[in-house]
């Protein structure tokens, strides 16, 4: 597992079977997925002070993050 916090796995354990379906299935899902990531590591990196960024554009990429977590949430119900 990574070091990264708020992975895939992290966030939807029971349910990675049916993230790996749905990715195989839909491209619009597996979209939000790579999305999702490089989302998460941009956050990770500014947490670890890897990258300087400003406070308002860390808590703006935590509320893409949410969205986009939501948005695989409700995708995952309607399998």
């Amino acid at each position: 597992m990574s070091n990264t916090p708020h992975t895939l796995g992290d966030e939807f354990p029971e349910q990675m079977d049916a993230i790996h379906a749905l990715k195989a299935k839909s491209p619009e899902f597996a979209h939000i997925l790579t999305e999702y990531d490089e989302v998460n590591d941009r956050i990770h990196r500014a947490e670890a002070r890897l990258d300087a960024i400003s406070e308002e554009a860390e808590a703006t990429l935590r509320r893409q993050r949410l969205a986009l977590k939501d948005r695989i949430t409700a995708a995952l119900e309607g399998i």
